[in-house]
């Protein structure tokens, strides 16, 4: 769970949300005990693949995974809704490509780079994410090595510079338009890296959060 500071939402849209699709539990914020309390963005993509309540299912790439828990957590009641339809791609969007985790992250220091332009720092981690996707496209998935590799990057300084972006973000006068059309864009892309062969990693592969 990710703590960010507090915005205005946005005015909600002119048509009403849609409901949870499918019968799922209600949208809400954070993580939830069990879904009769509600869920999150993440826990109903859980459901919708059958596993186990939780916001880190394994059949969402964690990196893809961490970015929609913030964006659930940062956004206002209607776009929280309007969101909802995409638990079913999050469901399954886990490319096993090596190089996804920091082309995502990378895309989201580079639109928190949009509202703050001569920030040093995200410009530095901008290039230390394109550095290392470029490093990593050509290298084939599996292997322990290179998984421990991947953890370690994610769980480091992956998961900083994702997190100071989406602070970033969350402090626009826009946000929720923002960070929404990042997830959108963010699901998409994951999917499309998916169908092109990427496959899913078996249980022993997996690095989730």
């Amino acid at each position: 769970m990710i703590a960010f500071p507090p915005h205005t939402p946005d005015p909600p849209p002119r048509e009403s949300p849609a409901g949870p699709p499918g019968g799922l539990p209600a949208p809400g914020r954070f993580a939830h005990l069990h879904p009769d309390d509600g869920a999150c963005l993440m826990e109903s993509a859980a459901l919708l693949a059958g596993e186990r309540f939780t916001d880190s299912p394994a059949g969402t790439h964690p990196a893809l995974a961490a970015l929609a828990r913030g964006v659930n957590d940062s956004v206002g009641d209607a776009t929280r809704h309007a969101l909802w339809p995409l638990a079913a791609e999050l469901a399954d969007a886990r490319p096993a490509d090596r190089a996804y985790a920091p082309r995502l992250v990378g895309t989201v220091v580079d639109e928190a780079r949009v509202l703050r332009p001569a920030s040093r720092r995200l410009a530095r981690r901008g290039r230390a994410c394109r550095r290392r996707g470029e490093r990593l496209a050509h290298v084939r998935a599996g292997g322990l090595p290179g998984r421990v590799a991947d953890l370690l990057w994610w769980r480091g300084p992956g998961r900083r510079h994702l997190e100071h972006a989406l602070r970033v973000l969350c402090a626009a006068p826009d946000a929720d338009q923002r960070l929404a059309r990042l997830l959108r864009k963010a699901v998409t892309e994951a999917r499309d890296g998916v169908d092109r062969g990427g496959r899913v990693p078996t249980a022993e592969e997996r690095c989730n959060r």
